[in-house]
């Protein structure tokens, strides 16, 4: 079963975008899409079941490259919380917080893509609580 949810996330340059998902934060390509002339307008890719399409700016959708707040961020599970730390830091990725141990149950980091992103890679720590889990 494919995730019933898929975020969409502007980017002015799709492609560079697309190689440090991949590259650095460690997702699957699902693809590059181009027009005849080689323009980039689309891209996926995976971690596990999960997708996000890396979307091309547009009249009404903007890159954080040109705002100046963001209200959202993307959280994925990583095995190695750690270890993803440390490849993001040597890649050169904007960091805004060195791994921790949350209060809430993972150990997590947050960092920034090339064009101000924010997301937050974790390695669950103690099983979910109760009131976490999925009811019959």
């Amino acid at each position: 079963m494919t995730s019933p949810v898929i975020p969409v996330l502007i980017y002015e340059d799709i492609e560079a975008a697309h190689d440090q998902l991949v590259r650095v934060f460690g997702f699957e390509s699902d693809g590059v899409e181009r027009l005849p002339d080689g323009t980039v307008v689309h891209a996926e890719v995976r971690v596990g079941d999960s997708r996000v399409w890396l979307h091309r700016v547009s009249e009404d959708l903007a890159s954080p490259r040109s705002l100046s707040h963001l209200n959202s961020g993307l959280v994925v599970h990583v095995d190695d919380v750690d270890g993803h730390f440390r490849r993001a830091r040597a890649a050169g990725t904007t960091i805004d917080r060195e791994p921790q141990d949350q209060p809430y149950g993972q150990r997590e980091y947050g960092a920034r893509d090339l064009e101000g992103h924010h997301w937050w890679f974790a390695t669950p720590t103690a099983p979910p609580a109760l009131a976490d889990r999925p009811t019959r």
